[in-house]
């Protein structure tokens, strides 16, 4: 629904709750879309919210963020549930229990001294053996052997189908409904992934000519060539689209709604780029001529040279936008509401020369603006966007937001630095935003406050009156959710109380980043009985 001409719908006063999909609970290493997601589920009902807020789902690349995916269209195969493979057949749970799936005991980074001592298990009980952090190398090693031999097996399921129909849509007829309706990227994408793997795993651009350049004889080659490979990669999809489908229907069931995410940028190293790299600004040779990042700042003297290729933006008008309306229309079938990451790259995007060795050499050019947030609505319908905007400020961006409704965000662990003008301070709220106890990339909040010192955090003791560290955590939800933003997100580490053990993701580091997980049975009676409080007091029911 749009309130009047040319402005999306407002949230209504509520509240949600940050879990990333890897994070939940299972016995195979890493969260999955099976039982504890249904129970997750339970749980934001129960605490009487109405939103669950994911990290964005597509398969992950070389240092497993999911801000960087081999595809803006398809799904992690991580988090297809082992459990429902078994339940449709395609695997024994003989199999699975023999399979090491990597319950990680204790971070990458953290020895069994500092582990044992303490220094990562503030204000928990954490103890070593406990199911706390993905282990992504055995994900990679395991998890595929595990998804062919489902495939195996399912290979025989649909061609029985074939042969005898059972009651209902045969499963070879669900099969190729789910090709034709996602026709436009899954065939491109099971290619792309058949041929990496048949080169090792290597950059497509280290690809033979024939297929880099996906000239006509090579793209046949390879599909004659890959043809069993190709349709296990279509395989993944279609039980990935099967397993959230039937997840996010549970939800809505129950009217809670799903937050998902995705990053403004594509990794060079993805189907997208390869397959449409007249989208993107690449040579001759389709290497990047121009890349993403963020100049020198007060937290970094050469900036940061992200490295994903930047948009040919004239090109793309020249098509209406036609990728972009494809994604945005794709994400509004798996989300209900669509938080875009560094929403300003819409607005003004910061372009450095892709041969130099930092961000000091780029300068700002200005982005579509209003031609593609036309084109994002038209894409979504009813759906709702989440802008992040956080940064820089930038007036036209603010202008945007204002135009289409918006929101935008603000994040309490802002708050505290600067003056009393600080947009991130409560009181300086307007309806129209988000409200943040953190995101993926900051600390957890119980970090925040014991990892700062005193001298870094006197605002915050007036502010939240009081210098106790658990109560100023308490203090925290209860200054987002009695403030006027129309929603409030906090993390499920926020909820637990976790120190900075638990962070998701520290930027401009590598190798103890997207592993947290949560352990069975951590959330509580109590969490419940604290998070209804909040809403009921604040309104947000």
């Amino acid at each position: 629904m749009i309130k009047e001409e040319g402005k999306r719908q407002s949230f209504d006063r509520s509240a949600g709750i940050l879990m990333a999909v890897s994070s939940l609970p299972s016995d195979y290493g890493i969260g999955t879309f099976g039982r504890a997601a249904y129970e997750f589920v339970n749980f934001v009902k129960q605490c009487n919210h109405k939103y669950w807020q994911v990290l964005p789902l597509g398969p992950t690349t070389y240092g497993d963020s999911p801000y960087q995916s081999y595809s803006a269209f398809a799904g992690n195969p991580y988090f297809i549930d082992p459990d429902m493979l078994v339940e449709d057949g395609l695997l024994t749970k003989s199999y699975l229990l023999s399979v090491d799936w990597g319950d990680g005991k204790v971070p990458v980074h953290v020895s069994e001294e500092e582990a044992a001592g303490g220094a990562y298990t503030q204000n928990t009980d954490i103890e070593l053996g406990s199911e706390c952090y993905v282990s992504y190398e055995k994900m990679y090693n395991n998890r595929f052997s595990m998804l062919k031999k489902a495939f195996e097996s399912y290979k025989k399921v649909r061609t029985e189908s074939k042969v005898k129909l059972a009651a209902g849509l045969p499963e070879y007829k669900k099969f190729d409904n789910f090709l034709k309706e996602n026709s436009d990227w899954v065939n491109d994408y099971a290619l792309f992934m058949a041929v990496k793997d048949h080169f090792g795993g290597v950059v497509w651009s280290e690809w033979d000519d024939d297929i880099r350049f996906r000239t006509a004889e090579g793209i046949s080659k390879y599909k004659e060539l890959l043809s069993d490979e190709i349709d296990f990669w279509l395989f993944v999809q279609y039980e990935f689209d099967k397993q959230w489908t039937k997840l996010k229907s549970y939800a809505n069931s129950l009217g809670i709604e799903i937050i998902g995410d995705i990053p403004i940028y594509m990794g060079y190293d993805s189907a997208d780029v390869w397959s449409h790299s007249e989208c993107f600004q690449l040579d001759e040779n389709l290497c990047p001529t121009k890349v993403a990042g963020v100049p020198p700042d007060a937290f970094s003297d050469l900036g940061q040279k992200w490295g994903n290729p930047l948009y040919d933006w004239d090109n793309l008008e020249q098509t209406d936008y036609a990728w972009w309306y494809r994604r945005m229309k794709k994400s509004a079938q798996l989300y209900d509401v669509i938080r875009i990451d560094h929403f300003i790259g819409i607005v003004k995007y910061y372009t450095i020369p892709a041969d130099m060795p930092d961000a000091r050499q780029g300068e700002y050019r200005q982005g579509p603006g209003k031609k593609l947030t036309d084109v994002i609505n038209r894409a979504i319908g009813d759906k709702k966007i989440i802008a992040e905007d956080l940064g820089v400020v930038v007036a036209e961006a603010d202008e945007l937001l204002r135009e289409n409704n918006y929101p935008g965000m603000k994040v309490l662990e802002f708050a505290f630095g600067g003056d009393r003008k600080n947009p991130h301070l409560p009181h300086n709220y307007t309806h129209n935003c988000v409200a943040y106890g953190g995101t993926h990339d900051n600390e957890t909040l119980m970090g925040y406050f014991i990892e700062h010192e005193d001298w870094e955090l006197g605002y915050a003791y007036d502010y939240l009156d009081t210098k106790d560290k658990e109560r100023m955590v308490d203090a925290v939800f209860r200054a987002a959710y009695g403030s006027v933003a129309d929603l409030v997100v906090f993390a499920v580490q926020d909820i637990l109380k976790l120190g900075n053990w638990a962070r998701m993701n520290t930027p401009s580091t590598l190798g103890a980043n997207w592993k947290w997980r949560m352990r069975k049975g951590e959330l509580t009676d109590k969490h419940i009985k604290d998070m209804r409080y909040l809403v009921s007091v604040f309104g947000r029911e």
